[in-house]
């Protein structure tokens, strides 16, 4: 029996004015999961309406108060890992690894933004007059509309409204319509049971032909004040013109071609390792993936033996399957964009190393390719699945140019045992996040995260988080009367 659920506005469960719902499937089976409420313009209405009503009290209560749901709220949901696995499973194809780590990710990130609610916030300016004090001041901006992705959903439906939240604003969140519940419902639920009041947080799901039409008139309504959103490129570029439209200020954290470098003083096994997890971890599906290998000459010939060998290894299938490492992509329409990818640069002139044909319903093979021409789709576009391409180079110049060639500036990861080696190439790219002797995919809560170029603006986590989320006031105290000229 598929589970229900309803829209979450004013601390209730409450239907869609108009009664529809909407279907949410399970990408390895295509059945029927859940039946969620499919929001309308009017709902949205409704939603912000709520929202702006909370508001004032919520900004106003005590930091210590607020802090306190936070952490409740972290520690109810390091106690869902169960529930979780099996709802990440069954409405996006993750696996019981990855469902675990986006718990008690998602549980650190409520607790950086518990610390952050009662951290030191704002600074006491210098003045012109005698006897008179500045004061720059954080406030809270009022109503925030958020936008969480399917992909990594406990995770990135957490990072939508905890530094909104924790700046003192409330939020009206749009989850995809492909994971409503894990990166919606889920995390009003655990925040509700922590106590957060009513109206503070709310949830409106919808239907994926109406996604446009809901994200617009969530925008565009006069009482939000600021635009959080997550996703591919694509999307994020109509989200960022809907929002510059409206004169709101917008987080935008958008897909990536991210590099994994490795250098000639690296170990082999380990940069196998390290790059099987980059390319494979959620089958590709994280904006951090690593897309492109790049080897040194003098590494290629063992690190393609060994990693062809690992690739090939790889259990792929049934997400709730402890061994399966590649589970099925959100869709079997997902797994045929991935395979046309991969079709057009084979009929270009790529070799395959590992893997191609064709997908089972959503579960895509574990794919590698090399000598992909430029003329390919998949040499600048975001595989966003289990494959990846592979290239050599001669040194390091030829390296940064190649990882460097993409419209995308997200992360990258350069494996090496010389930290100084690869601190200097480093400082070469072109990328909001870089790891040295790690791959390409990291997260943790109190870090600036974020991208440059096409890979979006804005920082969440830590103190960029509630800065990206509050206005900066000033404020002056004079302590004697001033003289006016007249």
């Amino acid at each position: 029996m598929p589970i229900t659920r309803d829209l979450f506005i004013g601390g209730k469960d409450v239907p869609a004015a108009s009664g529809r719902t909407a279907e949410d499937l399970n990408p390895y089976t295509g059945e029927v999961y859940a039946t969620v409420a499919a929001a309308s313009p009017e709902d949205v209405r409704r939603a912000v309406d709520a929202a702006d009503a909370a508001f004032e009290e919520w900004a106003a209560l005590a930091p210590f108060a607020r802090r306190a749901i936070f952490l409740k709220a972290a520690d109810l949901l390091d106690a869902r890992g169960e529930q979780v696995a099996e709802l990440m499973a069954r409405e996006a194809g993750g696996t019981r690894p990855w469902a675990y780590f986006n718990v008690a990710l998602a549980a650190n990130i409520l607790r950086e933004a518990a610390a952050a609610i009662t951290a030191p916030r704002g600074e006491v300016l210098s003045t012109q007059e005698q006897g008179a004090f500045g004061l720059a001041v954080r406030e809270p901006l009022g109503v925030v509309a958020a936008f969480a992705p399917w992909n990594a959903p406990v995770i990135l439906g957490v990072r939508a409204v905890a530094a909104p939240l924790a700046a003192g604003n409330t939020v009206v969140v749009k989850p995809s319509e492909d994971a409503p519940l894990a990166c919606g419902l889920l995390v009003a639920d655990v925040l509700r049971e922590a106590g957060l009041p009513d109206g503070v947080l709310n949830v409106v799901t919808n239907a994926p032909e109406d996604a446009a039409e809901i994200a617009e008139a969530l925008i565009a309504d006069e009482r939000v004040r600021a635009v959080n959103f997550t996703g591919s490129t694509g999307v994020g570029r109509i989200i960022g013109e809907h929002a510059a439209r409206h004169l709101k200020p917008a987080v935008l954290e958008l897909g990536g071609k991210n590099a994994v470098i490795v250098l000639d003083d690296a170990d082999v096994d380990y940069a196998v390792d390290a790059v099987t997890f980059s390319v494979f971890m959620n089958a590709g599906q994280i904006c951090m993936s690593g897309d492109r290998i790049l080897v040194h000459e003098s590494l290629a010939e063992e690190f393609t033996a060994k990693f062809a060998a690992k690739v090939a290894s790889l259990q792929a299938g049934d997400p709730s399957d402890p061994h399966t490492v590649v589970g099925p992509l959100v869709s079997a329409s997902s797994a045929r964009r991935v395979a046309a990818l991969v079709g057009d640069a084979v009929a270009k002139g790529a070799k395959v190393v590992v893997g191609a044909g064709e997908p089972e319903e959503a579960v895509h093979p574990a794919t590698v390719l090399s000598d992909v021409p430029k003329d390919a789709e998949l040499y600048y576009a975001e595989a966003f699945g289990p494959v990846c391409v592979l290239d050599t180079f001669a040194d390091d110049a030829t390296a940064v140019a190649v990882a460097n060639d993409t419209d995308n500036g997200l992360t990258c990861g350069i494996i090496t045992e010389n930290a100084t080696h690869g601190l200097a190439v480093a400082r070469r790219i072109r990328t909001g996040i870089v790891h040295i002797n790690d791959q390409s995919v990291a997260d943790e809560p109190q870090a600036p995260f974020g991208g440059v170029k096409a890979s979006g603006y804005g920082r969440f986590g830590g103190r960029w988080g509630i800065e990206a989320f509050s206005n900066t006031r000033w404020v002056t105290i004079a302590t004697q009367q001033a003289h006016y000229p007249f």
